[in-house]
């Protein structure tokens, strides 16, 4: 999956490069993206997310996550949502 980011993305500081850290295999998680390889799927953080748990809450409860794959579930959605033009702006 390629990823371009806009000059005002790069501005605004969303360009973390998710790729690194977002994976997607078929055999996993019904080939949802997930983190490093993990069983922990990106839907998975933003949904904790959207729950009201902190990134603390969510690092302290799942010590295999750091705060860039945090971020990356993040940028992976905000990037989706943007290039299926859902994002105003």
């Amino acid at each position: 999956m390629d990823v371009v980011f806009q000059h005002n993305d790069l501005k605004r500081g969303l360009a973390m490069d998710y790729r690194k850290l977002i994976t997607i295999e078929a055999g996993k998680r019904g080939g949802r993206p997930c983190i490093r390889r993990l069983r922990i799927s990106v839907y998975d953080v933003l949904g904790w997310l959207a729950a009201g748990m902190t990134n603390e809450e969510i690092l302290d409860e799942y010590p295999d996550l750091t705060p860039d794959d945090i971020r990356a579930s993040l940028a992976f959605a905000a990037d989706r949502d943007h290039s299926l033009g859902g994002s105003a702006g």
